[in-house]
């Protein structure tokens, strides 16, 4: 059983920057996929970034290329999300899930097994 908390969530303006900081315990942190997730109010919840812990490979959505990054400290068994350049559309609550198996494959929300509490992200104009 993995548990993960979250923290690091708030209120920024446009163009500001936050990190997110996702701690696992209680499972096999060095080979397991760990995503970063977001729902807005009315929408479904969506992929933001991956990152497969044995090799560090990472994925990203479009609309966050170039602008989030998604890494790994595995002595402290936590991912990170950092943020930049966040725009008001970046709103909505965050949620770091993890998914134990050989490689990041899958995107879905549904398909990952254990899921922290969420922190909310606040982007104002």
């Amino acid at each position: 059983q993995v548990q993960l908390v979250e923290s690091g969530g708030g209120s920024v303006q446009a163009g500001g920057s936050l990190r997110l900081s996702c701690a696992a315990s209680g499972g096999i942190y060095s080979t397991i996929c760990m995503g970063w997730f977001r729902q807005a109010p009315g929408k479904e919840r969506e992929g933001v970034a991956r990152i497969y812990t044995g090799t560090s490979n990472t994925y990203y959505a479009d609309s966050v290329k170039g602008r989030f990054t998604i890494s790994q400290d595995n002595a402290k068994n936590t991912v990170y999300l950092q943020m930049h350049s966040l725009k008001p559309e970046d709103t909505a609550m965050y949620y770091c899930a993890a998914l134990p198996g050989n490689y990041c494959w899958t995107e879905r929300p549904a398909d990952f097994l254990y899921w922290g509490q969420g922190t909310q992200v606040t982007v104002s104009s």
